[in-house]
């Protein structure tokens, strides 16, 4: 893989003001396209992010599993030539250091891996970036996953890279707040090479859609322990 091609997807709902800052700031050099996923915004995130030079998809099913899964269907529509080898998922709210992506990919790069994570946990984070009821079930999760799947993660971060072909073999359904544990789980049951790589962290711009409200936590929480429970008992 030593010409990999790497996309990134980016899933946005009303990110008008940080996903320019976002596009800014991803290594161009390194990645071939990368795709902004316009979930059923009310402001001008696609507009921010046409002129940033990203591609630009619409999604009007709310979720940020649905924008996710929006941009992986556009990638699998491309002549197999076309496909990448990796791709890159980041969130577009600027709490992400994408030029820290070279050193995401690395790992499957060079070492084999099949999904590398983000560690916030891991790496370097600005004070009240991640918020207590965050840390609380970012440790809970983790642990129960190591529980019941003997894999060790450290934290469910949005940044992360995976093996476009491994990423398809998880066969992704979740629609919102469980994309990213679904992931991780769906890669522990199949043995997958993981990694966590330390990534640095910091306030989002803007409030938060999920942890930043009282119902969206809740909503998260619940929906992120259901699905390392319903996996348990599914092939």
């Amino acid at each position: 893989m030593d010409k990999a091609v790497i996309d990134v997807i980016i899933p946005a709902f009303n990110e008008e003001q940080p996903i320019g800052l976002v596009l800014r700031e991803i290594p161009w050099e390194a990645v071939r396209e990368v795709v902004v996923c316009n979930n059923a915004s009310t402001d001008r995130t696609a507009e921010v992010a046409k002129a940033g030079g990203a591609t630009v998809l619409y999604e009007a099913r709310k979720g940020y599993g649905n924008a996710c899964l929006k941009g992986i269907e556009y990638l699998v529509q491309k002549p197999a030539s076309e496909k990448p080898d990796i791709v890159v998922f980041m969130d577009a709210d600027y709490s992400d250091f994408p030029d820290e992506l070279p050193s995401l990919v690395n790992p499957i790069i060079e070492e084999s891996y099949d999904l590398a994570i983000g560690s916030r946990t891991l790496g370097r984070r600005q004070r009240g970036a991640l918020l207590p009821q965050q840390l609380f079930g970012n440790w809970l999760a983790t642990t129960l996953i190591r529980l019941f799947y003997n894999y060790h993660f450290t934290d469910l971060g949005p940044f992360r890279a995976i093996r476009f072909d491994k990423l398809l073999a998880l066969k992704m359904k979740d629609r919102n707040y469980g994309w990213t544990v679904e992931m991780q789980v769906k890669a522990a049951k199949k043995k997958y090479r993981c990694i966590e790589v330390p990534v640095r962290y910091r306030k989002r711009v803007g409030l938060s859609k999920v942890s930043g409200t009282v119902r969206g936590t809740i909503l998260a929480g619940y929906k992120i322990l259901w699905t390392i429970i319903k996996l348990l008992y599914r092939a």
